[in-house]
């Protein structure tokens, strides 16, 4: 979130390169999603250029396998955790470090499964959002920590019931007390300057009005005669199909059907005025999405008044480039951003004002990507708005939102998602 854990481990790294010189300790392993890897190598040449590191993520980087014991770390990536396991697992380490360690969440995925393989000494995972759906998922980072130690069912059970939290959640929190160093910001950086949340209600036209009210009454008639005769726990896909779309029908006519490119949209229609308002006046602007499709209708517009961007999601491979440009003094001001592509581990302090054109169920997620401004280096107020429209299902995801933290916040921190325990009662509310 911003707190400078990078940073943090790099100096862990350092003093153990200075034990590795004195005596024959074995390299390090770090693991990072492909978009950090520019970040950690720019990070270590700039605070700890003394340490040797094998960026091992290459097509070539077989050929690289047998210096691994000639540096002091050795960086990859998820992909390539997963691709070269059979060779990793032989190897004897000395710290493994999983960087963004929600990315083996899923302990029977590949890539937990590949983590759990490999031979530390010491195990450590870096995340700012270690519960995204439910608890299993911490579980699961604990269990690449320190294997056996909780166990999966007395784990459940001290879990208690996620609809309520209270003494339950309050006992696994003790219990995990000693295995998590959680730092905040108010901790780690008094000095932060403000951050300013904002809420913009969007009034939908008449006709992104038609389109949204008719696909929800059609869902509506569906998912109350399918779950009458099936029961909620198999109708789920159904309702991740039809939460899905509401969405994108509060967004734009064109996500839910292409043919309307051309139609009013009303989160656009607020959005455009703002930034060339905020651009005008000198400030450097973030825009989030998880619809790569409503970015490029956002870029069209943008074209179409004449104002330069910047734009990343998962297909872009020069990020580094782009970062340095818009932090440059000078730089492209706006910067476009899909969500799961790039709102984790950016420094984009350059910016001042973050809009984020859609909510989503876990708020942790939406913070993470104020964090790419705001966080350790800013030195201005953080202004960040999210759009919502209004009378649709994106005002009750903020209503579900307020009232559904309590659980992770007592475990651990603020970020407990809806969708893991989604009742009748609250699909009613976000379909009403």
């Amino acid at each position: 979130m911003g707190l400078g854990k990078t940073v943090q481990v790099l100096a862990l790294l350092e003093a153990r390169r200075e034990e590795r010189a004195a005596g024959s300790l074995p390299p390090s392993l770090v693991v990072v999603p492909r978009s950090l890897v520019f970040n950690w190598l720019a990070e270590a040449t700039q605070f700890t250029p003394a340490l040797k590191i094998l960026d091992y993520t290459g097509a070539g980087r077989a050929a690289e396998t047998a210096s691994f014991a000639d540096h002091d770390v050795v960086l990859i990536t998820y992909g390539t955790l997963r691709r070269d396991i059979a060779t990793l697992r032989e190897r004897e380490l000395d710290y493994v470090i999983l960087d963004e360690a929600q990315a083996i969440k899923t302990a029977s995925s590949q890539t937990a499964q590949a983590a759990r393989l490999l031979r530390g000494r010491h195990r450590l995972a870096l995340s700012g959002t270690p519960v995204e759906n439910h608890l299993d998922e911490l579980w699961s980072l604990l269990e690449f920590l320190n294997p056996g130690f909780t166990g999966s069912e007395a784990f459940r059970k001290r879990a208690g019931d996620l609809r309520a939290p209270g003494a339950a959640s309050a006992e696994l929190a003790r219990a995990l007390r000693p295995l998590i160093l959680r730092r905040t910001k108010q901790q780690v950086a008094p000095e932060l300057p403000a951050r300013v949340e904002q809420t913009l209600v969007c009034e939908l036209s008449a006709r992104q009005r038609r389109l949204y009210d008719e696909l929800r009454d059609y869902y509506r008639a569906v998912l109350e005669k399918r779950i009458g005769a099936q029961g909620l726990g198999r109708t789920k896909l159904l309702v991740i199909e039809a939460l899905l779309r509401l969405r994108q029908a509060a967004c734009h006519p064109a996500l839910v059907d292409r043919g309307r490119q051309g139609e009013p949209c009303a989160k656009l229609d607020l959005l455009l005025p703002q930034l060339q308002e905020v651009l005008s006046e000198g400030h450097k602007v973030l825009v989030f999405s998880q619809f790569t499709s409503f970015l490029a209708l956002l870029r069209r517009r943008l074209e179409a008044e004449g104002l330069s961007y910047l734009y990343l999601d998962g297909k872009t491979r020069n990020r580094q480039e782009l970062v340095e440009a818009f932090q440059s003094e000078g730089g492209c001001p706006l910067f476009l951003i899909s969500l799961r592509a790039g709102g984790l581990g950016l420094n984009l302090t350059a910016a001042g004002y973050v809009y984020l054109l859609d909510p989503w169920w876990n708020p942790a997620v939406e913070a993470q990507a104020v964090d790419r401004a705001h966080r350790i280096g800013q030195t201005r107020t953080v202004f960040a708005y999210r759009l919502v429209a209004r009378d649709t299902v994106e005002e009750k995801i903020l209503e579900l939102q307020a009232g559904k933290r309590a659980l992770a916040d007592a475990i651990i921190q603020a970020d407990e998602s809806l969708m893991a325990s989604l009742s009748r009662e609250d699909l009613e509310l976000l379909l009403s």
